[in-house]
């Protein structure tokens, strides 16, 4: 069919054509932003969920929401390598930028700029300051200059969060890939957000991880599980797949058979990524509508192709070849969660001698511990695609 008209492309945090089964993340969130708008309490929110599974997509439908609700956002995704920190600080510059043009503000801002440029030399952050905050401030010492992580960051937050409130414009701080941030950087992230609750200010945070996310949190501080709401984010039910992909192609004035879109939903296991590549590709390869079956099986092998050179491949090209062997292993014993003994002796190596290369593993985010002693990938149906390769 007309491959201008295809609804379904799937990117990397690119919205769906049709956004389904996600309601009540979407309700949940929109309500707590306007509790905290109208000055009331709301859990921050973490994400939990595997790749592939709409996160990021999410977080930028909560992002539209704020928006609309007048907060002042800031969107960050937290690096594999470098400091969150270093990011953060210039998103915190520019929300004082913008929180300049009130007046009843302008004390609290010129503080907040004072402490920025402390903090940024306290911590050896080479970060520029945007627009009007190169205007000359006198510093004012003791503000986040303390050079600990936890008290100075939650020192800026507050000044912001006050100036926030002065302002009436409420601020929503939106990250993803949050499990990559070093542990002093979450614990001081929780240390912030944890005062700003107490003191009832205007700013509320939005996340993203994986799944080990809410016990890395809790380990870090023991009240970080009364702090935020952990949404498990995972695969579609058929109801709401069927409705991901059905829904669009009707949009456009064509028609799908309902074997067809059975046949994607079991190939796919309901993963969204997946339903749209899978989608993408049952579109392009019909002359006509309605979508048929044979169209879907023709198509099958384009989408597991496409998977295999890009989602799956950039992610198995991150790992060493003895990373690799590790992961073949977890494979070969089936579907997970594994059993880090199983794999040890799959490898016929100890299970101690592997904890180096396991914990990089995870490190690199292609695995995580289910519980003690298990592992699991965090890519859906990653092993079936070791298994293809190893074919």
């Amino acid at each position: 069919m007309d491959s201008a008209r295809n609804p379904f492309s799937p990117g990397a945090g690119s919205r769906p054509p049709q956004l389904a089964g996600r309601e009540d993340i979407i309700k949940n969130a929109s309500t707590a932003l306007v509790r905290v708008k109208d000055g009331r309490s709301a859990q921050s929110q973490i994400l939990l969920g595997l790749r592939g599974v709409g996160k990021t997509v999410l977080l930028n439908e909560i992002d539209h929401r704020a928006d609309k609700e007048d907060y002042l956002t800031a969107f960050l995704e937290a690096p594999e390598d470098g400091t969150f920190i270093g990011i953060l600080v210039p998103q915190m510059a520019q929300i004082l930028n913008r929180l300049s043009r009130y007046e009843q503000a302008a004390t609290l801002v010129r503080r907040g700029i004072s402490g920025i440029r402390n903090f940024a030399a306290a911590f050896k952050l080479k970060v520029g300051i945007p627009g009007m905050l190169d205007v000359s401030v006198t510093p004012t010492p003791g503000e986040a200059d303390s050079g600990n992580l936890e008290i100075d960051l939650t020192t800026l937050f507050l000044t912001i969060g006050q100036a926030a409130q002065k302002a009436g414009r409420p601020w929503a701080i939106i990250v993803d890939e949050v499990q990559y941030l070093k542990q002093d950087e979450l614990a001081a992230l929780i240390v912030a957000l944890h005062r700003i609750a107490q003191k009832g200010l205007p700013v509320i945070m939005f996340a993203a991880g994986l799944p080990q996310m809410a016990k890395i949190a809790g380990d870090t501080k023991s009240y970080a599980e009364r702090l935020f709401n952990f949404p498990p984010i995972g695969a579609l039910g058929d109801a709401a797949a069927q409705e991901a992909i059905q829904q669009p192609i009707l949009k456009e004035g064509a028609e799908i058979n309902e074997d067809a879109l059975a046949t994607i939903i079991d190939a796919t296991h309901g993963y969204p990524y997946f339903l749209q590549v899978w989608a993408h590709h049952a579109w392009e390869l019909a002359e006509k509508s309605p979508i048929t079956l044979r169209d879907v099986q023709n198509a099958s092998a384009a989408a597991r192709q496409d998977l295999d050179q890009g989602f799956f491949r950039v992610r198995l090209d991150r790992l060493t070849p003895a990373e690799t062997d590790y992961v073949d292993a977890m494979a070969r014993l089936g579907n997970g969660p594994y059993k880090s003994t199983d794999v040890a002796k799959e490898l016929g190596k100890r299970q101690s001698a592997l904890g180096p290369r396991r914990d990089s593993i995870i490190k690199k985010g292609m695995i995580y511990s289910t519980r003690h002693g298990e592992l699991d990938f965090t890519v859906p149906l990653f092993s079936d695609f070791l298994h293809r390769r190893a074919a």
